[in-house]
């Protein structure tokens, strides 16, 4: 079957035509202007159920100028209307084209060949979700295989995020404090000693310092959800 004029497919499976192009196809006289002869034909149609506006790009003249102009996307049920309604051996013609058109895509084969396409798109989509999700879960494996309380530097180092913003999160999200001053040492509040932080202390030369805050295994799990994976939080403090 020759096409006469090209019906158009969706990623939803939709089917559709072109006002304009049917337009052309139906040989309208030149005296007779698009839009004034798409109001004339639509007056028995409704907008957004059997056509819908939309803006395409022509070429508008041969130096290669572009312009954009309106057209209207139809279904083929109101592109058969209208070639009906133009009472013309042409418009028999293109409704006859129409309705062959519709037992072809309405056949068994044809029918069977789009189940397919669309289960293969949703597979796509779902094999691009596990490749999104899996540096997240091997993440995840690190923190658990580490087995170890790290410091912040070693923590943002392994989540593989700058340390400052890192630490801004813990500050800003109360999780830490200083112990004196912007410059002070990175401090936990207690309520979170040692599920999420231990403190390590020390010496030198006899004087005793500021017991060093590393962060546990859980920790930095915990953080790293919060923080750069929100879709996969399932924990609570």
């Amino acid at each position: 079957m020759n096409q006469i004029i090209k019906i158009k497919t969706n990623k939803q499976g939709e089917v559709s035509v072109s006002a304009r192009e049917l337009y052309q196809a139906l040989e309208v006289k030149k005296s007779y202007r698009f839009q004034q002869w798409f109001e004339t034909n639509s007056k028995q149609l409704i907008e957004n159920v059997d056509f819908r506006c939309v803006d395409v790009t022509t070429q508008q003249n041969q130096y290669g100028g572009i312009k954009t102009i309106n057209d209207y996307q139809l279904t083929v049920d109101a592109a058969k209307q209208i070639a009906m309604m133009s009472g013309t051996d042409k418009g028999r013609e293109i409704r006859l084209y129409f309705i062959e058109v519709e037992k072809q895509w309405n056949s068994p084969e044809l029918m069977l060949s789009r189940s397919l396409q669309y289960a293969n798109s949703k597979l796509i989509g779902y094999e691009s979700q596990i490749a999104e999700l899996t540096p997240k879960a091997e993440m995840n494996d690190v923190f658990i295989e580490t087995g170890a309380a790290i410091g912040v530097r070693e923590a943002a180092k392994e989540m593989n995020v700058k340390q400052n913003e890192f630490i801004d999160h813990l500050l800003n999200n109360k999780y830490l404090y200083r112990s004196s001053g912007s410059r002070g040492k990175l401090q936990p509040y207690k309520k979170y000693v040692p599920k999420f932080f231990v403190l390590k202390s020390g010496s030198v030369n006899g004087v005793e310092f500021t017991p060093q805050v590393l962060i546990t295994p859980y920790g930095r799990q915990f953080f790293y959800k919060k923080f750069y994976a929100p879709d996969q939080m399932e924990m609570s403090v």
